[in-house]
């Protein structure tokens, strides 16, 4: 699952993204990257059996992840 989006208000076009690389048994890494004007900012995240333990995740990162275990 991919999304690109701008989560803040003072920069324009939506130059922030999750990604999420699952394997059959929704095993795998969810990756954000939220870009401001001041620095960008790179997670990454275990997912075991489709969900992210011990970690909180953005509605961004729930949406990939829901992508790509279709």
């Amino acid at each position: 699952g991919f999304n690109r989006y701008n989560p803040f208000t003072d920069t324009g076009g939506d130059q922030s993204f999750s990604l999420s690389l699952l394997d059959e048994n929704g095993d795998g890494i969810v990756i954000s990257s939220l870009h401001s004007r001041e620095n960008t900012r790179l997670y990454a995240k275990k997912v075991v059996n489709g969900k992210v333990e011990n970690q909180a995740t953005s509605a961004e990162e729930v949406l990939v992840i829901k992508e790509a275990l279709k």
